[in-house]
């Protein structure tokens, strides 16, 4: 999902220099960590919701797959330098039609490249049905300890109106073989459906936790231009729930999972103590990380205080985007230095989702400015922010309404 928040860039660069021989043999410490996200483009069709850069393709080369992910990662070491890697994410599309061999080869890449964290979370995003969940084994020995499943919904009529693949069924059996293969697991719901009350979404929930680990993405659905539902949406096809009932249930999300030991840690996410999503974490602490595979998106920070930060995007056609590979060694188009300033913005649109806020102090040090105190003090008094000891908080009511107080915050 990291390349799925991040912006896209627009401008270009050049070349850093070379990291030198010192610096290649002491891994660099980053605020807020370092992350791979690898992008695997293929589903075996497109959900109507879904604005991810995804295509249906029935014959895939995997080992020259393979050999294009190494090969950009290699790419992208020589753009970071020494790092020590928290965290990989297989996302897509769906990673979970990659071969467990061809996980296993990007992972051993990964490892050669960069100093792997001890404990280092390796995240597979992956489809309930029974061919793919045959595969699971295969993913924990290549190295994967935690896989992300995507559920959507314990009713069978809404996942057919999902256009999900599975049934109910087929992902509670999923979920039973994926809590006995793997160290941790997470998997995803949609409500705020059409047609769906907080009785019925809070029954469903209940039903999910009882079948959780320790951690849930709960996403309300969104209508995203240029999708199947954004057109069914514009011909009146069906309607969602008015404003109001859409934060009756959110409020409601937060206080069922809490009954169940899941905290609302991001505005989305609920885990148990300890068992947050490392990897998001990198984005929303605003880490650095490199994306590899088509349509992928990077952070890489530069340097010290005031120094630039580097964003890269990959090419988004999965034909382009291998070809370039092979011809050039990297499927970058996008690559653009972001300003102190810029960064500040990015960090505060991303920590600002956290339950645990963003560092008025660090937020100094990345753009050497201060934030606003008239605007924090006004957003206060409104009860959508909160300081304290130095930290910016979004309220509950503030986090219901992020996009409105980032407007003011950062006007």
């Amino acid at each position: 999902m990291a390349s799925r928040i991040a912006r896209m860039p627009s401008g270009n660069w050049s070349m850093p220099a070379s990291p030198d021989s010192a610096a290649l043999r002491a891994p660099l410490e980053t605020e807020g960590g370092f992350a791979v996200y690898v992008h695997w483009p293929f589903c075996q069709s497109k959900c109507p919701y879904c604005d991810f850069n995804s295509h249906v393709v029935a014959n895939i080369d995997q080992a020259r797959w393979a050999r294009a992910l190494a090969r950009e990662l290699e790419h992208m070491r020589a753009l970071t330098g020494p790092r020590r890697v928290r965290s990989v994410f297989f996302g897509g599309g769906t990673p979970s039609l990659m071969l467990p061999e061809t996980v296993g080869k990007v992972l051993s890449k990964i490892a050669t490249l960069w100093t792997m964290e001890e404990n280092a979370e390796i995240t597979l995003e992956a489809n309930p049905t029974s061919v793919e969940a045959d595969r699971f084994r295969g993913y924990r020995a290549a190295g994967v300890n935690r896989l992300s499943l995507g559920v959507q919904s314990l009713d069978d009529a809404e996942l057919k109106f999902l256009g999900r693949l599975h049934s109910a069924e087929e992902a509670l059996r999923a979920i039973a073989l994926a809590r006995e293969t793997f160290p941790r697991l997470s998997f995803d719901l949609i409500y705020a459906r059409p047609g769906q009350t907080a009785l019925k979404w809070e029954k469903e929930l209940r039903a999910a936790l009882a079948h959780a680990a320790d951690h849930l993405s709960l996403y309300q659905l969104t209508i995203e231009p240029e999708t199947a539902f954004a057109r069914l949406y514009e011909k009146g096809a069906f309607a969602l729930p008015e404003d109001e009932e859409a934060a009756d249930m959110y409020a409601l999300t937060g206080e069922v999972c809490a009954e169940a030991g899941l905290s609302a840690y991001e505005v989305s996410n609920y885990a148990a103590p300890g068992a947050e999503s490392r990897h998001n974490l990198v984005y929303w602490r605003y880490g650095d990380y490199v994306g590899v595979g088509p349509g992928a998106h990077g952070r890489i920070g530069m340097g010290g205080q005031g120094a630039p930060r580097l964003a890269t995007c990959a090419r988004r056609m999965p034909g382009d985007w291998i070809e370039s590979v092979e011809r050039d060694g990297h499927g970058l188009e996008g690559r653009e230095e972001i300003s102190s300033s810029e960064q500040g913005d990015e960090m505060m649109l991303m920590g600002l989702r956290l339950a645990e806020g963003v560092s008025l102090a660090r937020y100094a040090r990345l753009t050497g400015s201060e934030i606003s105190a008239a605007r924090i003090e006004a957003l206060a008094a409104d009860n959508l922010l909160a300081v304290e000891d130095g930290i910016l908080r979004a309220t509950p009511e503030g986090r219901m309404l992020l996009d409105a107080v980032l407007a003011r915050l950062l006007a």
